[in-house]
């Protein structure tokens, strides 16, 4: 049933309007400076936009709330659209935001890379190119030895013991000094940072390692992009940002053009969802992108946005901010220039989307854990055989793809008769080789393994620092600390890739281990009998002797052995 409009009451006042359906749903979140003659605008004869009428048609009611002033009102706006999602709003894909590279204002600074940079800090970004910042914040993790735990710990902790970090908990002497060569780096004064890994790459290709070579040269590379990113929307003076727009049906891109003293110095792109209304989807975007980052003087749009967005810059300004639809002159030419990467970004938006399956499936898994990203997994398992060559193995998958490359394989060398305390073994050598952590440390394994896990990183002080789950083979189930046990969906599959993965690699290597010498075992001339099995077995039966003179009832009784299995072992060990 369309909404009659003639019912409505509505004050003369700022505030934000919601279109409702009779069971709750919200279908549309807009802002006013006066209510009652926005929302009226909605029922005129001839509809600006052509969402209106099936909006209407759509909708049973419309609520408001009154704001102070139409600048809280566009803030309340945002925060509305992102937890109804309307069906009739433009929005940001995924809640899309770009991450800054912050030091906090402790008495010791802490460097992080963060989407919401905490009150007080500095901060530089928003970078287009999340990699090359965290490569950034590791590289002056090591020259400079800027700390990144969340707290100081009387003890100090790994970060510091492997060089990571000055300790200013153990010893504050020279931090401050170390903390402003940091920032000299952040603000564009690279050059000693540079010159010392260029001098780096020199001893390596003197060396003849060109692989270690190259891999300085990339990490040159991060910084030098990472420095040039500091002029869009940093902490300093900015002068211009032109707004470009482009779609193709529902796929809309923003892209913000930044240029300085007459030279383009940045761009940043965001792809939305696009509702047909050209100012509407460009007002969620520059919300969303000015929230976090100091406006400049003017701004360059594509399509008038009202009073209330020219308001809110100044707001956050605390500055004049001139809001303008450029006609003719260099300005609309620049404003041109956006709309030009506008176009070229949403044709390869639309192509990367298409064709990235790998990226497509990580991104799925993070939205469904909840975090920014899942770019870098890392996974473990373990394998052994009557307590002969434990050996563990870890995986490494990069945008949904492995990493192969990064893939490392580890001997127990301890006594630790049990999985749990391999695992922690192997997990504790792998910290001690990271300058970064990854995006989830995933484990082979149940509460148990995440439990024991959890407990060496609390031993180090890095709890917190990553997240860590393990996933149970039974019903591909994914528990994590401080949330429910969670069945994973087709959503999760790329944790699913990640875990056989990892199986797959690490009982290769412990039968190439075995195969050294070692010998060869009857239970493993038995088709479709791999080392998990037998290992289920021999902790089953323990060892041999009663497997030998197990029934084949007893012998279902085992995890993953069925009665075709069964038989098969029962006439191989009795003839």
């Amino acid at each position: 049933m369309a909404l009659d409009h003639t019912g409505l009451d509505l004050p003369r006042k700022p505030g934000v309007y919601l279109f409702r359906r009779v069971d709750e749903r919200v279908t549309y979140v807009g802002k006013a400076t006066d209510l009652r003659s926005r929302v009226r605008s909605y029922f005129a004869p001839n509809p600006d936009r052509k969402m209106v009428p099936r909006l209407i048609e759509d909708s049973d009611r419309v609520d408001f709330i009154v704001t102070k002033s139409p600048s809280d009102a566009l803030i309340l706006e945002r925060q509305l659209i992102r937890e109804h999602k309307p069906r009739y709003n433009s929005m940001l894909k995924d809640d899309k935001s770009y991450p800054f590279i912050a030091l906090t204002d402790h008495e010791h600074p802490r460097i992080i890379y963060t989407r919401h940079p905490p009150e007080g800090s500095l901060r530089w970004g928003p970078f287009a190119d999340p990699g090359a910042a965290k490569r950034v914040i590791q590289l002056l993790r090591r020259h400079f030895g800027i700390r990144d735990c969340p707290e100081l710990l009387p003890q100090g902790c790994l970060a510091m013991h492997i060089g990571l970090c000055h300790g200013p908990c153990i010893d504050s002497a020279g931090y401050d000094e170390r903390v402003s060569a940091a920032i000299s780096v952040l603000d564009g004064d690279a050059g000693v940072l540079i010159e010392s890994l260029q001098r780096e790459m020199d001893t390596q290709s003197q060396a003849l390692d060109y692989e270690a070579a190259g891999a300085t040269r990339d990490l040159i590379g991060s910084v030098q992009r990472t420095v040039s990113q500091r002029v869009v929307h940093s902490r300093f003076y900015q002068d211009c940002d032109a707004i470009g727009f482009a779609s193709r049906g529902d796929n809309g891109m923003v892209v913000v053009l930044n240029a300085k003293d007459g030279i383009v110095q940045g761009q940043l792109e965001y792809p939305l969802i696009h509702r047909g209304d050209i100012a509407d989807s460009v007002a969620c975007v520059l919300a969303e992108h000015y929230s976090n980052a100091k406006p400049p003087r003017t701004v360059l749009v594509p399509a008038p946005l009202g009073k209330s967005m020219g308001a809110w810059l100044t707001e956050r300004r605390s500055g004049a901010v001139e809001v303008r639809v450029p006609q003719r002159g260099e300005l609309a030419q620049l404003r041109a220039m956006a709309d030009q990467n506008a176009e070229l970004q949403v044709e390869r938006h639309q192509r990367s989307r298409s064709g990235s399956l790998e990226q497509a499936a990580a991104d799925d898994a993070a939205g469904l854990l909840d975090l920014d990203s899942l770019d870098h997994i890392v996974c473990f398992d373990m394998a052994q055989l009557q307590g002969d060559e434990r050996v563990g193995a870890s995986v490494v998958l990069r945008n949904g793809r492995p990493a192969k490359k990064e893939y490392r394989t580890y001997r127990v060398k301890s006594d630790a008769p049990d999985d749990l305390r391999m695992m922690s073994e192997v997990v504790e050598r792998w910290l001690k080789h990271q300058d970064g952590w990854p995006d989830l440390l995933l484990l082979d394994g149940g509460e148990t393994h995440l439990s024991s896990i959890l407990g060496m990183l609390e031993g180090h002080g890095l709890t917190g620092r990553f997240p860590v789950a393990a996933l149970a083979k039974r019903e591909e189930t994914l528990h994590m600390d401080g949330r429910e046990p969670r069945v994973l969906s087709r959503h999760g599959r790329v944790l699913v890739h990640a875990r056989d993965e990892a199986h797959r690699f690490v009982n290769r290597y412990h039968r190439r281990r075995r195969g050294k010498g070692a010998i060869g075992d009857p239970l493993e001339d038995i088709d479709g009998l791999g080392a998990k099995k037998i290992q289920a077995l021999l902790r089953h039966f323990g060892g041999r002797r009663g497997i030998e003179h197990a029934s084949i009832r007893e012998l279902r009784e085992v995890p993953g052995i069925g009665k075709a299995m069964a038989e098969r072992i029962h006439g191989h060990l009795n003839g």
